[in-house]
This record gives structure tokens, sequence and C-alpha cells, in this order.
């Protein structure tokens, strides 16, 4: 039995930021600042929710917008950064902290509010890649809220209370990080529902070089003035064929992602951390020449510049009507450019052994907004708004 058997006819339609930092804080990196120079650039604003740690759980919620115009749009976009600031406060005076962050998706730039031509360059309808059967009720939107906390219940809460007037739901996923961890070098790693570590590969979130060159926009993108500060958001939904999986053995399993499961070294090699080099495994005797970590970074120098920043989270949606499992990955990864980021490094994973475990049934390319100063007239979307006049 393969996955899609197993898998294909049950698509389902089924700020940890601290309490001085609210959901539309600055984020100012030293690459911001101009050394030795008698003045500085202006403050470059960003959400939180891309390059923090995640916690423990999360929702991907996805919205429509019910408006006749850029002025109703706007009211939408005010309203909603109103709530979010309130919210921040609250559940920090709480010692509950939160993270919401807006991100806007490639439908909003179509004709209704007069901001076609200042769509990001890359924001586009997300495909359909060759292994994905997706289901159009859990796809894309005209905004995504992402909203992070400790807990499950406060993820909950705070999505209710920020349902304002304007925004139509679309669909929604909630996702945890049950063995949620922090190496020494920076990343949050997990343990995923297929047993194995997950987000080794990442880069690290303190080097702020990195994060500039891989994940946010900036003046030298090629992309809109309004949009410095943002970043390309990816979400899936990868439904997984558990039953088919633990069926496996380990060691088919460890072919398969090219990785021990136990501790997530590299075959043959002894730390999580360490490089395996694929120049002197030609033929795939140790890893495997489909095995996911090679399909997903070959370590090439060609490659290099479509590393992304995942940020993922399991789920669990229940049973479908045949009394399967739908449960999965909330895949969630950010970039400078999508194109160049998770479309390149989807296109390499076509054919990969894991294929035959896993069916994308639904998410989105998105934009995540530039962050707001706090000042009074300042919210969510203004440089959008402003630069359509």
């Amino acid at each position: 039995m393969n996955r899609r058997t197993v898998l294909t006819s049950v698509v389902a339609t089924s700020f940890a930021t601290g309490a001085a930092l609210s959901a539309c804080s600055v984020g100012v990196s030293d690459g911001d600042r101009v050394r030795g120079a008698t003045t500085e650039r202006p403050p470059v604003l960003r959400q939180p929710g891309v390059s923090t740690l995640p916690p423990a759980a999360a929702v991907q919620a996805a919205f429509d917008v019910r408006g006749a115009d850029r002025l109703a749009l706007a009211g939408v976009l005010r309203r909603l950064t109103a709530v979010i600031s309130a919210l921040a406060g609250r559940y920090a005076g709480l010692g509950r902290p939160v993270e919401v962050m807006v991100a806007v998706g490639a439908s909003l730039f179509d004709g209704r509010f007069g901001l076609g031509s200042h769509r990001p360059r890359a924001l586009v309808v997300m495909p359909s890649f060759p292994n994905d059967v997706l289901d159009p009720a859990r796809c894309h939107g005209d905004l995504l809220v992402q909203v992070c906390a400790g807990d499950v219940e406060t993820v909950r809460s705070v999505l209710a209370e920020l349902a304002v007037p304007g925004l139509v739901p679309r669909w929604r996923v909630e996702g945890f990080r049950d063995q949620n961890s922090v190496t020494g070098d920076g990343r949050a790693v997990d343990r995923n529902l297929f047993g194995f570590r997950d987000g080794a590969g990442n880069p690290d979130v303190r080097d702020a070089a990195e994060m500039e060159r891989l994940v946010w926009v900036g003046a030298d993108a090629g992309e809109p003035a309004w949009a410095v500060g943002g970043s390309y958001q990816v979400v899936r939904i990868i439904r997984f064929a558990t039953a088919l999986w633990d069926g496996e053995s380990v060691a088919r399993q460890e072919a398969v992602f090219g990785r021990r499961k136990s501790d997530g070294a590299p075959l043959g090699l002894d730390r999580e951390d360490a490089v395996f080099d694929y120049g002197s495994d030609p033929s795939g005797q140790v890893i495997a020449l489909d095995a996911h970590i090679r399909r997903a970074n070959p370590r090439t120098p060609e490659t290099a510049g479509s590393r992304i920043l995942r940020r993922g989270y399991s789920y669990r949606g229940g049973v479908d009507a045949a009394g399967r499992r739908d449960e999965g990955m909330l895949f969630i990864c950010f970039q400078r450019d999508v194109e160049a980021g998770f479309a390149t490094m989807q296109r390499r994973l076509a054919g990969e052994a894991l294929d035959r475990y896993v069916l994308p049934v639904g998410g989105g390319y998105f934009f995540v907004l530039p962050g707001v100063s706090g000042g009074d007239g300042d919210y969510l979307g203004r440089t959008l708004i402003d630069a359509a006049g």
C-alpha cells in the first residue's frame, strides 16, 4: 500500500517575546545602524514570530477581507493592530507572553483594493507541486494571522479576539512542539510525528548577518520600498501516513531521512550538527541520493542561496470518515525570496524517498508585513496602504 492509497482519498476539510515587548515591537539588528557615522539610518521595523525561537503552541489562521475599497482594508488593519497591541500588553502582564504576526496573501493584490502594482515581486498563489493534493478549502487567503504562545489555550483565546469586523475566516490549523528544545548553537529543534528530530539544519537565528542574507527583505532586494523589513512566509499542511511509516524498520526510516532516529546525526557521523560531505559519497552508499537531507540541502555553492528558516509544528486534526488519522506537520518557513528559497528547494525534493509517506494538502504563500513603531497612527500594513496612495 502506498501513501496515496492511505492519504489521497482523505484530504480533510476539516507576541515568545518578553513582557516589555509587544507584538508591534521594533526589531533592530546591528546591520540597521551605520557604525562610526554621525547619523543613523531609520531602524527597520519587523514583526515577531519570524526569527524568534518558536514557543510550544501555535495556530495559523487564514482570512479573507470583506471590504469595498482600500479605505475599508485600512480600517481592518487598524482594528487588527489595535487588538494585537492590547492583547500583547494584557498577556505579558499575566506572565503569558504571546507573539502575533500578520502576513498578506497574493489575493489581496487583486482589483478590490487597488494594490496590484505594489505586490511583492515573488508573491504569487502557491502552486501545486508534483506530490501535492491540495484542498482549496485549506489553501491561500487575503491575510494570514500567526499566533504563538506557551500553551494551546492561550493561542485559542488570542485568536478568538483577533476576529475583527471585516475578516472572514477561511482556514486554520493548530500546531504543537511537544519536545521543543534549543541546541547550543541557537537552533530550535523538535521531534516530529515520524519520531525524527527536526530543525537541526536551520540557520542560527542569533546571527544577524545570516538573517539579513536569508530571511529579511532589505532595501537591496528589488522589492517595493514598503516591503523592507518583511519576509516571505510559506505554510504547508503536510499529512503524514503514520500507519504506513510505523510499519517500516528503523533502518528504512533512517535511510529515508538520512539521519539517525535516536539523536538526529547524519548517517555515518556522530553529531546532529555535523555536516556530511556528499562529495565523498557520490553514489549514495552512506546517505542515499534520494534521502531527505541530501535533496533539501546538498551543501553546494549553487544551493547555498536557497536555505530557508523553518519554524514548523506538528498537528493533529482527529480522524477522517474512514477512521484514519489526520495528522502531520504544519510546515512553516521564512525567506528573503520565496522563489530562490522554498520553491527551489521544493523542486529538488521531487521524487525523494519521503514522498511515499507524506501528502501536502493545504497552505499558501504569504508576505509578512513590516512591523510598526507603536506611535500614534501607525498600524500593520500602513506602508503598503500609503504606497498605494
